[in-house]
């Protein structure tokens, strides 16, 4: 009796200790499978992109997630820190992640043609001087606002009066073109203390410039083109629009 008792305290004893070492192996088994994991924090893209967004315009169309190591791309991008002055060199779409062979240098762009234009768009292109065009300041892959004037006829009620109105906003310019001047730039000279002295002169010839828009805004651009004035503004995606000041007339403007 004695023993059978001394046998089933032993069973019970070792049927505990048995737990222990299999419940202690089984989450020594999770710790070491999330480590083998290696997890990883990318960036992964939340919204729709357009090619030639610039990436201090990136971050509101972004999201940080947790990967496991093996599933993020070798190129991931995990911090916009040191990106400054690049753009996007395609259209980017929800769910895949930032990766560097999708950023490049606005100069590729237009150098290549490589501003992918949006589904559903067109192209049309316009000539301006370089005051309209933000001093020539403009590349492919930068966003415009386009204010478009018209001498008269502007507003129904008042056919007579000039009008200008900041028509079209965040613009995808996908080629800049700029007519060979007559004369180069003086080259900068160095003065006695041997520093440079910087060129100021101003930009000369005429720029042609394609947007990528749809149907309704081409044709606005057109008409502008044809019966009114242009001019531009670098718009970034980022910009604030605060929904005014609508269609400026004289009046408006001390307002």
């Amino acid at each position: 009796m004695k023993s059978r008792l001394l046998a089933g305290i032993a069973a019970v004893v070792f049927a505990l200790v048995g737990a222990i070492l299999v419940m202690s192996y089984a989450s020594g088994a999770d710790e070491r499978a999330v480590k083998s994991l290696e997890p990883v924090d990318v960036l992964v893209v939340a919204k729709p992109v357009p090619a030639g967004t610039a990436v201090e315009s990136l971050l509101p169309f972004l999201t940080a997630r947790t990967l496991p190591g093996t599933a993020v791309a070798t190129s991931a991008v995990l911090s916009l820190d040191g990106l400054a002055g690049k753009v996007t060199a395609v259209e980017l779409f929800p769910g895949e992640q930032l990766v560097e062979e999708r950023l490049t240098a606005p100069e590729s762009l237009e150098a290549s043609g490589a501003v992918q234009v949006p589904e559903g768009h067109q192209e049309v292109s316009f000539q301006l001087d370089p005051q309209r065009v933000v001093g020539g300041r403009l590349t492919a892959g930068d966003h415009i606002g386009i204010f478009i004037s018209l001498k008269n006829g502007g507003i129904e009620a008042k056919p007579d009066k000039e009008t200008t109105q900041l028509t079209l906003h965040k613009v995808l310019v996908t080629s800049v073109q700029r007519a060979a001047s007559a004369a180069p730039s003086p080259e900068p000279t160095a003065s006695g203390s041997g520093a440079t002295v910087e060129d100021t002169s101003l930009p000369t010839g005429s720029l042609l410039l394609t947007v990528a828009v749809n149907d309704v805004d081409a044709t606005k651009i057109v008409y502008g083109s044809e019966f009114g004035t242009l001019w531009l503004s670098k718009e970034p995606l980022n910009a604030t629009d605060s929904g005014r000041p609508g269609i400026m007339t004289k009046p408006e403007i001390y307002k």
